[in-house]
């Protein structure tokens, strides 16, 4: 009787503890929710550094990215295809952007597809237009940036142009 009341309660104590497992196991592989806030914060790092361009303010859209070698900017439309590898490479490549172009009265306008926050990192993907004089195509974008000193800061730009008449 002894002998089989041990082997019930190891049973018992095995199944409980394979439950408790799997239990804290699923909980541990659920993604986190991205709170809003941030996501909202990540939006607004995008837009800071996308507006610091246009109006041609150098020291904030320096400010809005990680000044490393990985760093990554890239372009393309049916024309060329521009990128630049590190920050040193994207400084030096915008130079002749930011001392010879005019500020801008740009609008953009543009259709947040996906936002994710991991921890210290972001992914954006959206499309944008730019509304100027210039008839600019609208553009496919994907953004990556990092969370350093508590500021989100851009770790990469990728850009399409999209051809009119295309969706």
């Amino acid at each position: 009787m002894k002998k089989s009341s041990i082997i019930f309660a190891l049973a018992l104590l095995t199944l409980a503890l394979t439950a408790s497992f799997a239990q804290g196991k699923k909980k541990k592989n659920q993604p986190t929710p991205t709170s809003q806030n941030e996501v909202e914060l990540v939006k607004a790092a995008i837009d800071k550094e996308s507006k610091a361009f246009f109006e041609i303010d150098y020291k904030t859209w320096a400010e809005s990215w990680v000044h490393a070698p990985y760093s990554y900017w890239s372009f393309a439309d049916t024309t060329d295809v521009n990128f630049f590898e590190g920050w040193e490479a994207i400084d030096k490549g915008f130079a002749d952007y930011f001392r010879t172009v005019k500020p801008s009265t740009a609008k953009m306008e543009r259709n947040w597809m996906e936002v994710r926050v991991y921890g210290n990192a972001a992914y954006a993907r959206f499309t944008q237009k730019v509304q100027d004089n210039l008839g600019r195509d609208e553009q496919a974008e994907v953004r990556v940036l990092e969370k350093q000193n508590g500021q989100w800061k851009i770790v990469h730009v990728g850009v399409i142009a999209k051809q009119k008449g295309t969706d």
